[in-house]
């Protein structure tokens, strides 16, 4: 009983495939579909493809990705604070943070998307600082301008 149920279903699938396999060679192509894109898709996905970058890089807590230049990892507290105001008096353009992971406060600067931005900055401050200014990758503070807006007006 099995077997002829099998045979059944088999040859019904065969034959309704073969049903609808066949294709009217003698009908040239008359019919087409044209299809006229509006301009407005591309500004669209242009904005698509910036929040997908801009997404990529943000993390959890609303900072991005990036890097910063770590100038001391110590475990004197006056000694870190002490760098701190040095940086924002000889370079104000930076911003400079105390970073206290235990035991060591570290003292950090620059919030830099690309390890480029951050390279210059560094080969400026280890001419001053000899103890060692390194590159670390950290969430920094950044604010994406929308470059988009302009070109959607």
């Amino acid at each position: 009983m099995k077997q002829i149920i099998c045979l059944f279903l088999f040859s019904f699938y065969f034959f309704l495939g073969k049903s609808f396999a066949q294709v009217d060679s003698t009908k040239k192509n008359k019919d087409s579909i044209f299809v006229n894109k509006d301009s407005r898709l591309d500004i669209l996905t242009q904005k698509q493809i910036l929040l997908n970058k801009q997404a990529q890089m943000q993390l959890s807590n609303g900072l991005y990705k990036g890097y910063r230049l770590q100038l001391l990892s110590s475990n004197n507290r006056n000694q870190a604070f002490k760098l701190k105001y040095d940086l924002l008096s000889n370079y104000p353009d930076y911003k400079s943070y105390v970073i206290y992971q235990a035991p060591y406060f570290k003292v950090r600067m620059g919030n830099f998307i690309k390890r480029e931005e951050a390279e210059k900055l560094r080969g400026l401050l280890n001419k001053s600082y000899k103890s060692g200014v390194y590159i670390v990758e950290d969430a920094i503070e950044y604010k994406p301008n929308n470059t988009l807006e302009s070109t959607n007006k």
